[in-house]
């Protein structure tokens, strides 16, 4: 298959991200492998679309080779849209703050590409209904914290005190850990600053507060719907918090620490898998707290090279090879 992964920047990515893994997975099963990304993107809309891409320096299965190959000069080249069989849609704005923009035009992008008949994973309508966390509020009510979304500051005061003085706020549309503030019974003084740091990005999520966030939560990879798992070890692993603070997100200091599935988490798996196939989110990370899931990460989820860590296990492959099943038509 001809297979196109739509990034940020080619020369901002590394040998460690989940993007190079699955591209380097591809290689390694004998796809032909593009790089698009909004920073150099361009799009001609003459016969076949053709767009600016980067070609992967073919069978390659070393990651530093692979980026190398990438980022040089000849592998600038340029490929009709409708010749391309799948489209895997990896950029973020948390990727960079210097272009929040690159996420909505992955987005548009990935909707053109569906014109041409290309498979396109995760599928851009979809992912637009997740553009913020208010995707959770379509998931099963037994999975979900409880919520209130405002910029009313008498609300969240109300939200506060009805959870008995404790609870979570953080932006809406936020990413990495940032402005994440745990409001305790004493905070009544410092509330307002809270709020208003939020509210200068936008809508401010309040959530019930978790006793066993103190531990951590769960990254959980999904593709299709279902955990997945190769030669019986599950793509999971615990996000543990750094000292005292709650946030467990790894660019806030938590550190990944090996989890063992549980029937608790394989049940939160069941009850999302329905919504996530409806919506086409081939490819997910669910951060989860007990039997809570506190984010659905579809633009770009990483950390699947933790549990390779953890586990000894590559779950790439396991990934490339759903893809390919994506798209029956077109064979291997």
């Amino acid at each position: 298959m001809r297979i196109a992964f739509f990034v940020n920047d080619v020369d901002a990515e590394k040998e460690d991200f989940t993007t190079t893994r699955l591209a380097v997975a591809a290689c390694g099963r004998d796809h032909e492998v593009f790089y698009m990304d909004a920073e150099h993107f361009s799009l001609d809309d003459s016969d076949g679309m053709p767009a600016g891409a980067f070609h992967a320096p073919g069978h390659v299965t070393d990651r530093e080779a692979f980026l190398e190959g990438m980022r040089a000069e000849e592998s600038r080249t340029t490929v009709p849209l409708a010749d391309l069989d799948l489209l895997m849609l990896r950029n973020n704005a948390g990727d960079t703050e210097d272009s929040p923009w690159a996420r909505d035009s992955g987005l548009v992008f990935g909707g053109t590409a569906l014109e041409q008949g290309v498979t396109v994973l995760n599928d851009p309508r979809g992912a637009y209904k997740a553009l913020n966390k208010m995707y959770l509020s379509l998931i099963p009510p037994e999975v979900r914290p409880r919520t209130l979304i405002t910029r009313d500051e008498d609300e969240i005061r109300r939200f506060v005190e009805q959870e008995g003085g404790i609870a979570i706020l953080k932006p809406l549309s936020g990413f990495g850990g940032q402005n994440v503030f745990v409001v305790k019974p004493d905070d009544g003084p410092n509330i307002n600053q809270m709020i208003e740091a939020i509210k200068r990005d936008g809508y401010v999520m309040a959530q019930e507060y978790l006793p066993a966030a103190q531990e951590g939560d769960v990254r959980m990879i999904l593709v299709d719907g279902e955990p997945l798992q190769v030669e019986g070890e599950f793509a999971c692993f615990r996000r543990v918090p750094a000292g005292d603070d709650l946030r467990s997100n790894m660019k806030v200091g938590g550190e990944p620490d090996r989890f063992e599935m549980t029937d608790e988490l394989l049940k939160v798996a069941k009850l999302l898998r329905p919504r996530l196939v409806e919506d086409g989110l081939f490819f997910v990370g669910a951060d989860v707290v007990g039997d809570k899931v506190l984010e659905l990460n579809v633009f770009s989820p990483g950390g699947i090279g933790s549990p390779e860590v953890l586990t000894g296990v590559d779950f790439a492959p396991a990934v490339i090879e759903a893809m390919e099943k994506k798209a029956p038509l077109i064979g291997v």
